[in-house]
């Protein structure tokens, strides 16, 4: 049987390393840090996105969160803001 996305990432352990090191990568990236500056509960951050990994790469937590569009509505998130946020999760994987 093959391993699901979520065991090849190192199933919770590995995720919540995965979202430690996106979110340091977000805070140390010049062009999307300010946004991640203003972030108030980062603690609560972080849980929804290991639900969000956890969930979308076959593990066994539901996700609680708001949808991605509904999360961001009202951001205005440029093209270049998530293409960098999508290079340091990649980075992070």
């Amino acid at each position: 049987m093959t391993a699901t996305l979520f065991e090849r990432l190192g199933a919770a352990e590995g995720i919540a390393h995965l979202v430690d090191d996106a979110v340091a990568a977000h805070q140390a990236n010049p062009l999307i840090k300010t946004r991640f500056e203003q972030i108030k509960d980062m603690a609560h951050v972080k849980q929804l996105s290991r639900e969000f990994f956890t969930a979308g790469s076959g593990g066994p937590a539901s996700y609680t969160g708001k949808g991605m569009l509904a999360a961001h509505k009202g951001m205005n998130v440029s093209e270049q803001e998530f293409l960098e946020a999508t290079d340091d999760i990649i980075g992070a994987m």
